[in-house]
């Protein structure tokens, strides 16, 4: 069986349209929309907002772990244009969030099993999903005899993304599964050196409760995305493989995995 699978798509829908071809199944670990673009700081919803100029300072701030600024730079960008509060925030960014969705959802060849990453808006996803788009969070199917297990989100951090959980409801997620021989997720188990941006210069956070899992589990495979450029993209836990898909928007193909 070969499996497709993208993670971190970050707005890149005209690749997405060929992410299956060849493949017996994709899979998407999420991350979908494009707020901000690190390589490109004239891409995504905070530059058709700010500009590109705020958008390369706001990036700057964030890459320096000086978050606290990041969000003063925010706020005075969103105070110039008369909006104030999280509820006026959304209410201006809500049309563009849509708009994307509209059109990757749509480039998302069909059928395929999704999870959610850490930038997504579960809410939205009912309104865009199509016919044979399958989603999974803390959940399980067979797929040619084998169990695969999908967990979606990430964990609470700095960076205040959409869809962040504590660690307990991570947790929970992750238990219900029970065994599973394929494991996919979109952040990554908290080992540093699958969890160091070595161009972010920095650790993100990676999911101890993963960790755990995957050293009780040892299922064959645990695929993730999340870390656009890690220190080391795979290693092993036990017999389990460890393996970081890459960035999709960057490298735009999706990563293969043969399973016998």
């Amino acid at each position: 069986m070969r499996v497709h699978i993208v993670s971190d798509v970050h707005g890149a829908a005209a690749q997405l349209t060929e992410a299956a071809e060849g493949s017996d199944v994709l899979v998407c670990l999420g991350d979908l929309i494009c707020f901000l673009d690190y390589h490109d700081p004239s891409r995504g919803i905070f530059a058709d907002l700010f500009g590109e100029e705020h958008a390369r300072r706001y990036i700057e701030l964030r890459t320096a772990n000086r978050f606290a600024e990041a969000r003063e730079l925010s706020t005075r960008a969103w105070e110039s244009l008369g909006v104030e509060g999280n509820q006026g925030r959304w209410g201006v960014m809500e049309a563009m969030v849509r708009s994307q969705y509209e059109e990757l959802f749509e480039a998302l060849p069909s059928p395929a099993l999704l999870t959610y990453g850490n930038v997504d808006l579960p809410d939205l996803w009912p309104d865009y999903v199509r016919e044979g788009h399958r989603v999974l969070d803390g959940e399980v199917v067979d797929v040619g005899g084998l169990r695969w297990g999908f967990v979606g989100g990430g964990l609470v951090s700095p960076m205040r993304t959409p869809f962040e959980i504590a660690p307990e409801e991570y947790a929970a997620k992750l238990e219900r599964l029970g065994e599973v021989d394929v494991l996919f997720t979109h952040i990554p188990p908290a080992i540093p050196e699958l969890v160091y941006d070595v161009e972010a210069r920095r650790f993100e956070i990676g999911s101890v409760a993963l960790l755990d899992y995957v050293r009780e589990v040892q299922p064959r495979f645990h695929v993730f995305g999340h870390i656009h450029q890690p220190l080391v993209p795979r290693t092993r836990v036990g017999r389990t493989e460890c393996i970081n898909v890459g960035h999709f928007a960057g490298a735009g193909r999706p990563f293969v995995l043969d399973l016998p």
